[in-house]
């Protein structure tokens, strides 16, 4: 089965593939042929809903999309749904350049990802949240992974998760613990399709 996934970014696209490929081998994700709507809601689930809908209605297919962000307790939840668009650039190594300078002096680092996985089909809407608790280290580690991974320790681990290899960030992460969930529903709603 073909699911569309509302993104036009190719990491996310690659992790949503591997993720949900090991609950449902058989699903084959592509990416969207609309261009992305404006994201504009004010939470996770409303952004990642926003996209979802619209990849639904470009398509006609049914479509999933995530909305995830970084929470870092010190800064209120900031940078939270602004976390892609932290920075004037938006580049990943500005976000985090400015993550760590806000940081700076600040000795309670306590963070967690959060990711909202959304579907969107003819028979209605699903969404799941998950979350991936952390700290943020004082400087970026590591060459893998995209976004915050660089200065995101996880709970119980001494090294970021852009140490961390793909299959073992898949299977813990924020995005790898909602697609999964994601992922059983389907085949549920999916059964015999």
């Amino acid at each position: 089965m073909q699911l569309v996934f509302a993104s036009h970014n190719a990491h996310k696209r690659g992790e949503v593939q591997a993720i949900m490929a090991d609950v449902w081998p058989s699903v084959d994700i592509v990416g969207p042929k609309g261009d992305p709507p404006e994201e504009d809601g004010d939470t996770f689930t409303e952004n990642a809903l926003i996209k979802a809908r619209a990849g639904f209605i470009d398509s006609g297919q049914p479509t999933i999309a995530d909305d995830s962000g970084i929470c870092v307790d010190a800064l209120g939840g900031a940078p939270g749904i602004h976390s892609a668009r932290y920075s004037p650039s938006g580049e990943d190594t500005d976000n985090v350049s400015l993550l760590l300078e806000n940081l700076n002096g600040v000795t309670d680092r306590r963070a967690y990802f959060v990711c909202v996985a959304a579907l969107v089909d003819g028979d209605g809407e699903v969404t799941i949240e998950r979350r991936w608790y952390g700290t943020i280290a004082d400087a970026p580690h590591g060459g893998g992974g995209f976004g915050y991974d660089p200065v995101f320790i996880p709970d119980g681990q001494e090294h970021t998760a852009a140490e961390m290899t793909a299959e073992d960030k898949n299977r813990v992460s924020h995005r790898g613990q909602a697609f999964q969930a994601l992922a059983g529903a389907l085949v549920e709603r999916y059964q015999g399709v």
